[in-house]
């Protein structure tokens, strides 16, 4: 499949100032810009806030080489750091401009701390010739040796930025639509990024999935609609794995924080007191672990089980 085939990489911005950015966060690489250099960077953040787009539109503008790694690639990774990237970062640019290269190591929070030391000393090694931007959801899982060579850039947003950029994203998923002569209900749009935010890159591929049949419009809200988890609990209180994971399955387009937010909602009316404690447990355990999971079925289902096994319901 064409990578222009998907909404997220064709509209990708190319530009720091296309970013969709906090003024704040959007004038910190509007300067490494001017200044025509960057230092080590650690972009921390929440799922599809753009944190990768910014890292490569920075490296565009910059008009410098790079390099894009992926700390999920669990199989390959350490061979990756030690051989490809190891020889990108030890070899002069061919732009002859005399910038440095770049490595872009996307996710770095999912690779193991072995991995990390190893970033660590290439960073050291080849800092006259490459600078690394670390892109991570979670920054505390960034071993200290790494994080304190690093300037950290936070995208996560406060206050009135939530309601800012979810408009400025609005007024680009319209233009979007817009220009692929996508049928649109205004109010279904906006409902869909509430959903969804402040994971922008989740919105526009639901958008492009369900604008399929040409239009996005009130038929899809039942698609997308908060799901109900009476049958789920009727399920895990009766031990029935094999009906558990037929729901899972059959509810796979909703988010899986929201299905087991609604789980956590009902634990006062469907445990006795004394298993709610470690209910909680169980679903913090597995809400921190969705935005790095290569599985969310998977992972969904083993929430649901631990707490089907290691609690008491009513």
């Amino acid at each position: 499949m064409s990578e222009n085939f998907l909404f997220v990489e064709k509209y990708r911005p190319r530009k720091i100032e296309d970013c969709i950015l906090p003024d704040s966060i959007k004038k910190t690489f509007l300067d490494f810009v001017e200044k025509g250099e960057i230092p080590n960077l650690l972009l921390a953040g929440p799922p599809g806030v753009g944190k990768t787009t910014v890292a490569k539109a920075l490296c565009e503008e910059l008009g410098v080489d790079y390099y894009v790694i992926n700390g999920s690639d669990e199989g390959r990774f350490l061979d990756t750091v030690r051989n490809q990237a190891k020889n990108f970062a030890s070899t002069v640019s061919l732009q002859g401009t005399g910038k440095h290269k770049v490595i872009i190591v996307d996710e770095s929070d999912n690779t193991t701390a072995d991995v990390q030391l190893l970033l660590r000393a290439n960073i050291e090694a080849f800092y006259s010739n490459c600078r690394f931007i670390f892109t991570c959801n979670y920054k505390n899982k960034i071993i200290e040796p790494l994080h304190s060579r690093c300037a950290v850039v936070d995208f996560t947003l406060k206050g009135k930025q939530k309601t800012e950029l979810a408009g400025s994203f609005f007024k680009r998923l319209q233009n979007i639509l817009d220009a692929e002569s996508i049928e649109y209900d205004k109010k279904v749009v906006a409902e869909l990024i509430n959903k969804h935010f402040p994971d922008f890159r989740r919105v526009l591929n639901e958008c492009q999935r369900y604008s399929t049949s040409g239009k996005i419009d009130a038929g899809v809200l039942a698609s997308f609609s908060d799901v109900s988890v009476n049958d789920l609990i009727k399920y895990l209180k009766e031990k029935n794995f094999t009906e558990v994971r037929k729901w899972v399955v059959s509810n796979l387009d909703n988010d899986a924080s929201m299905i087991l937010r609604r789980v956590y909602d009902s634990l006062y009316d469907t445990l006795v007191p004394a298993s709610i404690p470690a209910a909680v447990l169980v679903i913090a355990k597995y809400q921190y672990q969705i935005a790095f999971v290569a599985d969310q079925e998977i992972n969904l289902l083993a929430a649901l089980t631990e707490i089907m096994c290691e609690c008491e319901f009513k």
